[in-house]
C-alpha cells in the first residue's frame, strides 16, 4: 500500500513507510523517519531527527522534535507537545551560540514505548522515557519517567493507577477485568 500525502501537506522526508497517511498542513521534515501504516493528522510537525515507529497515530497539532523516538503502535493525542532542550535559549543569541554548535551539547532525547498513549494537550519535558502501554492523561505535564502500564495525570504528572495493554484502567497489575490478559508493572507501585 502506497504512502498518501495530502496535496496540502509538506513531506520532505524520504523515510516514510508504506500505508502511512499524512494529512493537510502536516509537515514532515527531511531526515525525519516515519514507519508503516501511521496516520499523521492536520498541522502535525515532525522535525528532522525524530523517529516514529509503525502503526502510530499522531493526531492534529502534535509537535515532535529532533531526539524524540516513538515506538510502534503508540497514540499521540491532539496538541501534544514534546520538548528536547532542558535549558533553551535562542541559538542566535551570542551568549548561547557556542552551546548550539554541537547537537550533543543541548539535545535531551525522549522515548515513548510501544503502545503508549498520550492524551490531548499533554506536554512531555525533555529527556523523558514513557514505558510500554503507559497512559498519560489529557493536559498532563510529564516531568519524570513513566514506567510501563502506569496511568499518570496532572501538573506535574503523578501516577494514579495502571492500564492494561487493551487500554482499560486496572486497580492493580495482574489480570485485566476487561480483556483478561495479565500484565505486570514497575516494582515501585503507584
Amino acid at each position: 500500500m502506497a504512502t498518501f500525502v495530502h496535496r496540502l501537506a509538506l513531506c520532505e522526508s524520504d523515510s516514510v513507510g508504506d500505508g502511512t497517511r499524512i494529512w493537510a498542513f502536516a509537515h514532515v521534515m527531511h531526515g525525519a523517519i516515519v514507519g508503516r501504516d501511521c496516520n499523521i493528522g492536520d498541522h502535525a510537525f515532525i522535525e528532522s531527527g525524530a523517529v516514529v515507529g509503525d502503526r502510530v497515530t499522531v493526531k492534529n497539532g502534535v509537535l515532535i522534535w529532533d531526539g524524540v523516538t516513538i515506538a510502534d503502535e503508540a497514540f499521540i493525542g491532539p496538541g501534544v507537545i514534546f520538548t528536547n532542550d532542558r535549558h533553551p535559549r535562542s541559538p542566535r543569541m551570542p551568549a548561547a551560540s557556542e552551546r548550539y554548535a554541537e547537537r550533543s551539547n543541548w539535545l535531551s532525547e525522549t522515548h515513548v514505548g510501544r503502545g503508549a498513549s498520550i492524551g490531548g494537550g499533554a506536554v512531555i519535558t525533555p529527556g523523558i522515557s514513557i514505558g510500554e502501554y503507559a497512559m498519560i492523561g489529557a493536559g498532563a505535564v510529564v516531568t519524570l519517567d513513566v514506567p510501563p502500564h502506569y496511568l499518570v495525570v496532572g501538573h506535574p504528572a503523578r501516577a494514579i493507577g495502571w492500564v492494561c495493554q487493551c487500554g482499560q484502567r486496572s486497580p492493580a497489575p495482574g489480570p485485566c477485568d476487561s480483556c483478561c490478559k495479565t500484565f505486570a508493572s514497575h516494582p515501585a507501585a503507584a
